[in-house]
Formats: structure tokens, C-alpha cells, sequence
């Protein structure tokens, strides 16, 4: 692998006398798109906010080769402003100055965000609100993209469309994701490789077809068995 845009190493995060993560290492290259799956409580929400400065290690190291931001898990979007405002939030991280507030590149890349732009972001959908917090990530012009539970409580079709749009960014604008998911069936199916946490430790890693095949992460993940682990979720399709 090139040098990652990404390494994390050894990382460890303790909460008072709780350790959240436990010796936690990782790599991402440029333009990969890699998961990080587990249970609830595994320490993922914890390692993104490690990453984006949130959270203070208590050991281990992380280097960022580039701007990363974050996706954060249930939208945080602030209901009472504007899609445009919301989006216009996340750029002060972009350089751009006054400039840089302007969604319409935004627009570009996530066009169904444009008729919405004047409404209150507490009156969308959640597949909307899910779009919007993406596009608010994007308007820091990262080069690292931390997706935090991308389908929590979306329905599968909405799911699907969020995707699709993941992967086209990915592909056309080579910025590097990193999915933490508890859906290891859409994990997988977006991703070539992935890391799975529990308890704080990575457990397992690899490309996902060896994961999707492997009979712990098939008990774990896909209810016993590895029949249909390499599916695709509506709407998406597997790498090459």
C-alpha cells in the first residue's frame, strides 16, 4: 500500500477508567473507500471523533495526510436554519472565505440538495437530512470523507440512493471515505476493504470478499451463515 493517506497506531481511548479502544491501528490509502464495522458500543463513533480531534487519545498516534471531515451519526443538523445555512456551516474549514459558502458546488455533486436549499432542515426527510449533513462534509472540501452510519434508520431504497451517491464522489472526485457501519451487507458492498471493531479492539481485517466468507464474521454479522453476505444492496454494485 502507498503511504495512507490516513495510519492510525495503537491507538487508545479511555473514558475516566473505561478503555473505548484498545490498541485500535489502521490504514487508509488515497482514494479508497474502506469500512469499519461492528456492534453498537465496539468504540466506532469513538475512533471517528478521535480522528476529527473530538476526542483525546491517551496513547497511540494518528496522521492525517490531508483535511478530513465528518459525517456524524444521526445528521446533527440544525432544524431551525436552512438546507443553504446548514451547508454554509461547513465550510469554515474550507479556506475559501465568503466564497467558500456558496453550495453550488455542492450542488454539482449532490444535485437533489438544490430545490431544497431554502428549507428548514428540520422539516426534511431523513434520507434528506442524511444528504444534507454530506453535503455540509463536502463544503470543508475534504480529502478524507468519515461517514458515521450512513443507513441508520433509513429505509433500504433511500439507503440504496445515498450509496450510489457515496460511490460516484468516491470514483469522479477520488476522495477517500471511511464508512463505519453497522450494516456489514451495504459496508461490504461499497467497500474492498474493511476493519471489524468489537470491544475495542480490531478483531479482523482484509478485502471484504475474504470477510463476507469468514464463518466469525458471518455468525456475527450475517445471521450464521455466508450465503448472500457478498449481495448487493439495492441500487449498488460491487467493485470490480
Amino acid at each position: 500500500m502507498e503511504t495512507g493517506v490516513l495510519e492510525v497506531t495503537d491507538l487508545v481511548v479511555r473514558y475516566g477508567r473505561a478503555t473505548a479502544l484498545d490498541g485500535v491501528s489502521l490504514e487508509l490509502a488515497p482514494g479508497e473507500m474502506v469500512a469499519l464495522v461492528g456492534p453498537n458500543g465496539a468504540g466506532k463513533s469513538t475512533l471517528v471523533d478521535t480522528l476529527s480531534g473530538i476526542v483525546a487519545p491517551a496513547a497511540g498516534r494518528v496522521v492525517l495526510r490531508g483535511r478530513l471531515a465528518q459525517v456524524p451519526e444521526g445528521r446533527q443538523l440544525f432544524a431551525e436554519l436552512s438546507v443553504a445555512d446548514n451547508l454554509a456551516l461547513g465550510a469554515w474549514r474550507s479556506g475559501r472565505g465568503r466564497a467558500g459558502r456558496d453550495p453550488a458546488r455542492v450542488f454539482e455533486v449532490l444535485p437533489d440538495l438544490r430545490p431544497l436549499a431554502g428549507r428548514l432542515a428540520g422539516t426534511l426527510s431523513g434520507g434528506e437530512q442524511q444528504m444534507v449533513a454530506v453535503g455540509r462534509a463536502l463544503m470543508a472540501d475534504p480529502d478524507i470523507l468519515a461517514v458515521d452510519e450512513l443507513s441508520l434508520g433509513l429505509a433500504p431504497r433511500v439507503v440504496a440512493d445515498l450509496a450510489r451517491h457515496l460511490r460516484e464522489l468516491n470514483a469522479e472526485r477520488d476522495t477517500t471515505v471511511l464508512l463505519i457501519e453497522q450494516n456489514a451487507r451495504l459496508a461490504f458492498d461499497l467497500c474492498r476493504r474493511a476493519y471489524v471493531l468489537e470491544s475495542g479492539r480490531i478483531t479482523a481485517s482484509g478485502p471484504c470478499v475474504q470477510l463476507a466468507e469468514s464463518p466469525q464474521v458471518a455468525r456475527a454479522y450475517f445471521g450464521g451463515t455466508t450465503e448472500g453476505a457478498g449481495d448487493p444492496v439495492p441500487g449498488g454494485a460491487r467493485d470490480p
